[in-house]
């Protein structure tokens, strides 16, 4: 849903704009809103954060983020969840994390809803991509697959019991059937 009445002329005026919720993003000079999570976008979403995270977070590889606003490339994007290196995650002066993110995801994840439009997840994960983003992936959870675009653009489609790639120096397999899994009470 784009939202004419509140456009901007400018990022750095969207960036002045209150947060909204659901999360607004700032894309081609269009604020947009991302639609209201449901269900299986909310469980899928927390699973995998929690899975990247208990891999990555003891030994300070990276860090998963839920909603996190990624600002960059003259964007400003919400994917549903963010994954940065650790040496990445940007610091405030008292070395506690900041609260802007001024830079691209290094793994960008996007979870379809109901409804969603399938090209402006594409534009979101490829403007990612084209701005220094090393992976991306889109689940889909009616189809239950999940495509994952290279730093070469590539796209690729997974099923079943296929484990999907991760970002590089993250030792954590998972293969489709396992995340869709998580779905199931």
């Amino acid at each position: 849903m784009v939202i004419a009445a509140a456009e901007p002329h400018s990022l750095e005026t969207f960036l002045e704009l209150p947060e909204t919720k659901p999360a607004s993003e700032f894309i081609n000079n269009k604020i947009s809103r991302k639609p209201i999570p449901q269900g299986k976008h909310s469980l899928l979403q927390g699973a995998l954060c929690e899975a990247i995270n208990q891999v990555v977070k003891l030994s300070k590889t990276a860090y998963a983020f839920p909603e996190l606003l990624c600002t960059f490339g003259g964007a400003s994007i919400v994917p549903d969840i963010a994954v940065f290196r650790w040496e990445r995650i940007p610091l405030d002066p008292d070395g506690k994390i900041a609260n802007k993110f001024l830079s691209y995801p290094d793994w960008t994840i996007e979870i379809l809803s109901p409804r969603q439009n399938l090209n402006k997840v594409l534009a979101n994960i490829l403007h990612c991509i084209e701005n220094g983003t090393e992976l991306g992936w889109m689940l889909d959870p009616d189809k239950q697959n999940i495509f994952v675009i290279s730093s070469d653009r590539r796209i690729h489609m997974f099923k079943a019991q296929q484990s999907v790639p991760v970002l590089s120096g993250i030792d954590l397999t998972l293969t489709v059937t396992q995340m869709f899994d998580w779905l199931s009470f």
